[in-house]
């Protein structure tokens, strides 16, 4: 079953072909096998898995309707709760926290007949762009374990391109679920902000956290969706609104769609392989009916710098609560101050200390206006930029990345490279779009990724284009060998 998709998978349940149980089994055992080399997991649920698997048999056996994701294994990123086990979002601090409830969106794939195989890896309370902040473990990319696979969701990406899993649940922040998908070769979407219930979500900035899918395909991806999308009474953000089906996306062409390219996306210091990658997708594309147009979105350039205020602001808000009292590890035996400063001077990673640092002064006193209030300001502008750009254009696209993967600690001790890791991806966390990410080409043996980002809720139009985009291309289908 190693890089079958979850639609061949559930139909092979479906038939008979395979069990439920088979499959749990051989991924368990695959998982075992690949992932000392890879570091994707955390834990895996052999149990609870394997009593799941069995369910759906029973179901098959009775004669049941089989639901949508029947015996397809799943993995979920480390920040989302899974009742009964640790769900820690790789933090020192929440090493020892055992969710006392399921997210929706595990309820939903629950309910969807998915089993729910492990947790993953990630960076420290997401913060982070490469996945070597965990408090836990470092991932490496599967196509060269000498390489990041990406962040914060760099866990379920790289357990997805290794063939250890079909689906994985990752969440986007500034990039985190399009990133590693492009710099693991594989599929990764953030669905328009509120498409997806965040409810048991460990949450880091709550106006631009979204959980999404990887998959290897886009039809994967959008199965996916379906199945975690929608209003939820928990999360008062979240919408309901129609999406594609998988089944819709049979045919899908660039035929009549107006695809814009913004200047903006193609700057100095990036990888001139990547570029040359995406200009011939592009020219794909073109060639297949897409009407290409160039575009300008001129406040992209602070969408970056907006993302560093607004992120930092909001995540130190959000990581205050675990201090040792009320969440997070506790220190013993000390006054109340210093049991604060203990807890979460041990409890966070250096990049959380210095979100943490820079959110709280940019929120206090005579700093809110010049620096957060500002930041608000350059958001509504910039969402206002890209509701006149859909007007003109269907879709736009562009590179997922900058850079295929670099080696493992070369931007580790510089944050600012770090940074500009995401900057093709914040500008849609900003702004609240829609954004997938798929496999454009390879550099070096490394992969490289094309975004589509769509109007607000069009998540349909750029399923669309990354399907039609798909079909027309297999680098979708190449599995890495690891180094």
């Amino acid at each position: 079953m190693a890089y079958k998709t979850a639609i061949e998978i559930r139909d092979a349940v479906a038939s008979g072909e395979a069990t439920a149980v088979e499959v749990v089994t051989e991924t368990l055992a695959r998982i075992k096998d690949r992932d000392e080399k890879i570091g994707a997991f955390l834990e895996t649920f052999d149990e609870e898995a394997l009593e799941a698997a069995k369910r759906i048999d029973e179901m098959k056996a009775a004669g049941e309707s089989l639901p949508r994701l029947a015996g397809v294994p799943v993995a979920v990123k480390d920040n989302m709760l899974v009742k009964g086990h640790i769900a820690s979002a790789c933090s020192g601090i929440l090493a020892e926290h055992v969710a006392a409830y399921d997210a929706t969106v595990v309820t939903r794939l629950r309910e969807a007949g998915a089993v729910i195989i492990g947790r993953t890896n990630m960076d420290d309370a997401a913060m982070g762009s490469s996945t070597e902040t965990s408090y836990w473990q470092k991932t490496k990319n599967p196509w060269d374990v000498t390489r990041v696979p990406g962040g914060s969701s760099g866990g379920p990406a790289a357990a997805v391109a290794s063939g250890m899993v079909p689906l994985s649940l990752g969440s986007d922040t500034g990039g985190s679920v399009r990133q590693p998908a492009s710099l693991c070769g594989v599929v990764g979407m953030k669905p328009t902000y509120g498409k997806v219930s965040r409810y048991g979500l460990i949450a880091m900035a709550s106006s631009l956290d979204q959980i999404g899918p990887f998959a290897t395909t886009v039809e994967d991806a959008t199965l996916l969706l379906e199945v975690i999308e929608g209003a939820d009474p928990m999360d008062a953000t979240s919408v309901d609104a129609d999406v594609m089906t998988h089944e819709g996306l049979v045919g899908a062409s660039f035929e009549g769609l107006r695809v814009g390219v913004p200047k903006e996306y193609f700057i100095d210091g990036m990888d001139p392989a990547v570029e040359k990658a995406v200009r011939e997708a592009i020219d794909l594309m073109k060639e297949n009916g897409a009407e290409i147009v160039d575009i300008s979105i001129p406040l992209t350039e602070y969408a970056l710098p907006a993302y560093y205020i607004i992120q930092p602001a909001e995540a130190s808000s959000n990581v205050a609560r675990y201090d040792g009292i009320r969440y997070g590890k506790r220190a013993e035996g000390l006054p109340l101050l210093d049991s604060y400063r203990k807890a979460r001077g041990e409890g966070f990673g250096t990049e959380v200390k210095r979100r943490i640092m820079l959110g709280t002064y940019i929120l206090s006193a005579g700093y809110y206006d010049a620096f957060y209030k500002k930041s608000l300001a350059v958001r509504s502008a910039l969402m206002d930029e890209m509701k006149s750009t859909f007007k003109d254009v269907d879709v736009i696209v562009g590179p997922t990345s900058p850079s295929v993967a670099w080696p493992l600690g070369e931007k580790f001790d510089d944050p600012i490279a770090m940074y500009l890791a995401d900057i093709f991806t914040c500008p849609a966390n900003i702004t609240g779009n829609p954004g997938i990410s798929v496999p454009c080409g390879m550099s070096d043996g490394l992969p490289i990724g094309l975004q589509f980002i769509g109007g607000h809720f069009k998540d349909a139009k750029i399923l669309q284009a990354a399907a039609a985009y798909q079909s027309l291309t297999d680098w979708h289908t190449k599995e890495p060998g690891t180094k």
